[in-house]
């Protein structure tokens, strides 16, 4: 079984939608609906369904902030009956090489999880990412340095 990053598009945005983290990860970031409809509004953008093999398991959203000009992943979840398995670290992994190849990256990938969240903190440390502090929006701020 692969895992694969897809577009999103008229043909799977409705399956996209229906993904769920567990109840107690629900706090812990906006819906994919919700994030669906703000990429409407964030040029520059991408969201993508994670896929294992032909099943839709997981949703992504990356693209170059104007604010700092580097790149963030702004959402990165797993459906629930999907978690603990490793699939997540593989998409994660297969998210930084996409962003890698970009023309315009810069030298380091940025993401904010809830600082509570540790099953976040453990799969981004565990792909290399490392944290730099609190944002002033409350986020856990970590990086990852491009080589």
């Amino acid at each position: 079984m692969e895992i694969s990053l897809k577009s999103i598009g008229k043909s799977n945005w409705e399956e996209c939608i229906q993904l769920k983290v567990r109840e107690d990860q629900e706090d812990n970031m906006a819906t994919n609906l919700y994030s669906i409809a703000e990429i409407q509004f964030l040029n520059g953008f991408i969201c993508k369904a994670i896929y294992l093999s032909e099943a839709m398991i997981g949703f992504v959203m990356y693209g170059m902030d104007p604010d700092d000009n580097n790149y963030w992943i702004y959402r990165f979840m797993i459906d629930e009956k999907f978690q603990n398995n490793g699939y997540g670290k593989k998409a994660l992994q297969l998210v930084v090489e996409e962003i890698n190849i970009q023309e315009n990256k810069t030298d380091k990938l940025l993401l904010g999880y809830s600082a509570k969240n540790e099953t976040a903190r453990r799969l981004y440390r565990s792909v290399g990412f490392v944290e730099t502090g609190i944002a002033p929006w409350g986020e856990m701020i970590a990086q990852y340095k491009f080589m």
